[in-house]
């Protein structure tokens, strides 16, 4: 299905409000109660379902992250949607104007979890699988009212970065992608449409190259996990956080853009620099190393504790973005617009 092409950074980004009063959320592991607190800290009463015992514990404090980071970004709204956790997934959906799927990543159970879903809610029902790597045509086989089906792939934590990846199926409506679309907008969200259906979307896909990279660096003895993201969170990944992959080598092509760039590296590309065709076989002696790296590098802080410490700087650098009006950042000072707040700190 082919759109209009998306909004530059500087462009506008309509927010529409009280397009949602109730959603459900099937499926609450990180993403799913990632999502759970997103809708919540947007205003809408949310029901969940999640057979794990420990769901409770979950929602719990992963919603308390999401508040410390709304505080922080100075966006925590007045009034907070409320949580029903319910004990069946027929009781979870019924009734709800948005399904998020968030269930593990097979097949087989999506599709038990999606054919429930569509059986037991009306027709004007969105559903969306949070997957990050099936095609919506794929996920909406056995559907009776596949057309109600999108991907929206969000990215962890779900309630800071604003990125959805929207993809629609072959038989998903224009009007179900535009009114998800929309809700998604109001929710503080950047709804980002992927043109055509393709395995793992575009981020992923992204992702996954530089995933590889660094399985063959350590794989290799180049370097270590620890090595490899500071690599990351001291270079390139600073840039890509505000300009991405092309607006970050336009400026290295200088005065002459993106064409002097690609005249001047371009033939690099044919260079033996990379091994994105294959990956090394994952032995136990290579997962050993990594697991073994990767606790003698962040071991000695919990899981819990990582995240509040990714909250805090992610909080920050949106401030940061938000006060030059740019990237990631339009989307928190469009969210205080239509929350009638003022700007963010610092002003």
């Amino acid at each position: 299905m082919a759109e209009a092409p998306p909004a530059g950074p500087n462009d506008e980004i309509s927010v529409a409000t009280s397009l949602l009063t109730s959603a459900a959320v099937v499926g609450c592991g990180v993403i799913g109660a990632g999502w759970a607190s997103r809708l919540r800290l947007s205003g809408v009463d949310v029901c969940v379902y999640d057979p794990s015992p420990t769901v409770g514990t979950i929602i719990d404090e992963v919603h308390d992250n999401a508040v410390r980071g709304w505080e922080a970004l100075g966006v925590m709204p007045d009034n907070v949607g409320s949580l029903t956790i319910a004990s069946s997934l027929e009781d979870t959906v019924g009734g709800a104007g948005l399904v998020v799927e968030s269930v593990p990543e097979r097949l087989e159970l999506k599709h038990a979890t999606l054919v429930a879903i569509d059986e037991t809610t009306g027709p004007e029902t969105i559903i969306a699988s949070s997957t990050s790597g099936f095609k919506p045509s794929v996920l909406a086989g056995p559907l009776t009212r596949p057309e109600r089906l999108i991907v929206g792939h969000p990215f962890n934590p779900v309630y800071l970065l604003p990125l959805v990846e929207v993809v629609a199926g072959t038989a998903t409506t224009e009007a179900t992608v535009e009114r998800a679309m929309t809700i998604y907008r109001s929710l503080g969200m950047h709804p980002l449409r992927v043109r055509a259906e393709i395995d793992a979307h575009i981020a992923d896909r992204l992702l996954e190259a530089v995933w590889r990279e660094a399985l063959w660096l350590i794989n290799d003895g180049i370097a270590t996990t620890a090595e490899i993201d500071d690599a990351i969170r001291f270079g390139f990944g600073l840039r890509w956080a505000q300009m991405g992959l092309f607006e970050t080598y336009r400026i290295a092509g200088g005065t002459g853009g993106m064409r002097h760039f690609i005249a001047q590296f371009g033939e690099c590309l044919d260079w033996p620099w990379t091994k994105l065709m294959d990956t090394p076989e994952l032995t136990d002696e290579l997962i050993e190393t990594i697991a073994r790296q990767s606790d003698e590098q962040s071991g000695h802080l919990s899981i819990r504790e990582l995240e509040r410490i990714r909250d805090q700087n992610l909080a920050s650098m949106l401030l940061a973005l938000e006060q030059n009006g740019w990237g990631a950042g339009r989307t928190i000072a469009e969210q205080r617009r239509s929350q009638g707040g003022s700007k963010g700190t610092g002003d």
